[in-house]
């Protein structure tokens, strides 16, 4: 009986590591036929989409998004925009200022259940869904939609006529279905901020006017019959003024296109990578900085696909439009009036993000930070790589450090949606969420740090993994604890500080006392210069750690006792027989994020009496 009990333990337990590392996650497979009237700037379309409920739960509701809806006078959008302390200049009021006819909408005509009618409602940017039928578990079932919307002025992200006159940015215009997944739904309301979807493969047509030139997400099924520098362009006969466009997308959670009759279309085949599409208008002064574009992308990708894991898809669009800079599935719209390193810049940015939310997919409305900060530091280190740049990341430490003087950081668990300043989400997201990670690459050490953030990538693609998913890497290959830091500087806001609280000399030896100031603790190394020109680093693991890394830098190091964090201070008996202690410097490496660096530096001066205080 007891063996009996045993194996029944050991096969639960099991079942709980697997699921750990392979959790169920949804699908949803879309067919779409749109149609898009360029005089109207209305189109409609049908939707079948086959979704699959692969969780355990049985699912009386479903729940879309209609994004465009948020671009209309009243919407949660407009009014936080012009309530927000500091709104985006995008934004602002305009949205308060659209006519009927530059509005955004997104209608739901009807919806079916395997062929049965169901009953919902519109509530502003989400669809409610009534199902009289539940969905159960392990189960697929077919959606039917018939829906028509309305593109509105450019004003974020998506729309029509941007401020440089491309006439469609298609992002997030079709009712996407809300992700369900461990933490249940996720019908969060647009208001401007980030995007959560289910993978899926995509097949959509898309009919316009024959003049216009389309980008999308995904792979071109009728090369033959569109053109526009597709290989295999013959040039099919419009049907009534207007051409269909195929696409279809396997493995991703958004399809995207733009659309505009002056698009130049320029094609680079990389040898180790995808195909690269880029789209731009004609006789804008910015032929020459485009045509240089491609060759910084091709780096870019080869150091990305190096350092943190392959692209795993065929193609990839830069396509001018948008309001900046946005991602998508295998596209980024970008405006394109910009200087060369403008340009090189916010598309090298935007290509990051495809393994930073195109496959890695968390939830970028709760770990927005995992998205933005993920994709910055991977950015600095190509500048770093490109430039020869030493302090890559001191941007990003000194936008943190700028939200902790002004008292306006709020922690990195804080809903997207839901920061009080526009300017303590943004360098939340992207700068502390850098900071994470190379604060992270000094814990546990470089070269452990780049192995694991390999081993990240590859035991998360395709999924959405969230912090907790992403520390449990980072523990494997490091062989240490990290929840202290995961709970620490994502949770709450305490900031590092330490200093030199005193030092004095006994016989042969100096005693340097380091003093924890900041609530946060943090290992430590510290570096002490000689007057004979020697250097030796001093390295203090943190006990909660229960381990060290190994050394990185050059010359002597020296592992002490570990440092409980309950400990304020450490004492550090230093061997000066013969020699003088000059400076003693903590964090010599400048990794970890202290907000007072101005104590981190102290210059040794003697005093004349033996034993007396330095």
């Amino acid at each position: 009986m007891r063996q009996f009990f045993l194996t029944v333990i050991g096969c639960f337990l099991s079942i709980v590591v697997l699921g750990q590392s392979n959790r169920w996650q949804q699908k949803a497979d879309y067919k779409m036929n749109v149609e898009l009237d360029v005089e109207t700037h209305q189109y409609s379309g049908t939707q079948e989409l086959e979704y699959y409920n692969n969780s355990p739960d049985t699912l009386y509701h479903v729940y879309y998004h209609l994004y465009m809806n948020a671009f209309q006078p009243g919407s949660m959008m407009d009014v936080r925009s012009r309530t927000i302390e500091d709104p985006d200049p995008r934004v602002r009021d305009r949205i308060s200022k659209l006519s009927p006819d530059e509005i955004g909408y997104l209608k739901v005509n009807s919806l079916k259940l395997n062929g049965k009618p169901l009953q919902y409602k519109m509530v502003g940017t989400i669809l409610e869904v009534e199902l009289q039928k539940p969905i159960m578990p392990k189960s697929k079932v077919k959606l039917s939609m018939q829906f028509d919307g309305q593109v509105p002025i450019q004003i974020r992200r998506n729309g029509r006529d941007n401020k440089e006159g491309v006439a469609y940015s298609m992002a997030q215009w079709y009712p996407k279905l809300a992700e369900y997944d461990y933490e249940g739904w996720h019908p969060d309301p647009y208001v401007g901020r980030e995007f959560y979807g289910i993978w899926g493969d995509f097949d959509v047509k898309l009919t316009l006017d024959a003049k216009y030139v389309v980008a999308a997400t995904g792979y071109i099924q009728n090369a033959e019959q569109v053109g526009h520098g597709y290989e295999g362009f013959k040039k099919g006969k419009p049907k009534n003024g207007k051409l269909t466009w195929h696409f279809k997308a396997p493995k991703v959670h958004d399809f995207t296109f733009a659309a505009d009759p002056e698009y130049n279309h320029k094609v680079v085949k990389m040898e180790d990578g995808p195909e690269l599409h880029f789209f731009w208008k004609k006789n804008q002064g910015i032929d020459e900085n485009w045509e240089k574009l491609p060759d910084f992308l091709v780096q870019a990708i080869r150091y990305t696909n190096k350092r943190v894991g392959k692209y795993p898809y065929k193609v990839y669009n830069v396509v001018q439009g948008g309001d900046g800079g946005m991602e998508y599935g295998m596209l980024t719209l970008i405006t394109g009036k910009r200087n060369l390193n403008s340009l090189v810049g916010v598309t090298v940015h935007e290509m990051l993000h495809s393994w930073f939310q195109f496959v890695l997919a968390s939830n970028e409305s709760l770990y927005a930070w995992m998205d933005e900060g993920f994709n910055s530091y991977i950015g600095n280190e190509i500048e770093r790589y490109v430039n020869g740049k030493d302090n890559a990341h001191g941007s990003s430490y000194n936008s943190y450090f700028y939200v902790v003087k002004r008292g306006i950081e709020e922690p990195l668990s804080t809903h997207a949606d839901h920061f009080e300043l526009n300017s303590a989400y943004s360098i939340a997201s992207y700068s502390k969420g850098a900071v994470f990670l190379h604060q992270l690459s000094y814990i546990i050490g470089q070269d452990t740090f780049d192995k694991a953030f390999k081993r990240y990538y590859e035991e998360w693609k395709f999924k959405h993994p969230n912090v907790h998913d992403f520390i449990r890497v980072m523990e494997k290959e490091s062989k240490m604890q990290l929840q202290w830091y995961k709970e620490y500087f994502v949770y709450t806001t305490k900031t590092v500080d330490y200093g030199v609280k005193n030092t004095f000399v006994e016989d042969d030896t100096t005693y340097v006392t380091l003093e924890r100031i900041g609530h946060m603790p943090m290992p430590m190394e510290v570096k002490m210069t000689f007057d004979n020109g020697d250097e030796t680093t001093y390295y203090m693991p943190l006990r909660i750690m229960r381990g060290a890394k190994q050394k990185e830098v050059e010359g002597n190091w020296i592992q002490l006792e570990d440092w409980p964090w309950t400990h304020p201070v450490y004492t550090i008996a230093v061997p000066t027989k013969g020699v003088k202690l000059k400076k003693v410097e903590i964090d010599p490496s400048m990794k970890v994020a202290d907000v007072n660096r101005e104590n981190n530096i102290f210059e040794v001066s003697y005093m004349v009496e033996k034993g007396a205080g330095l």
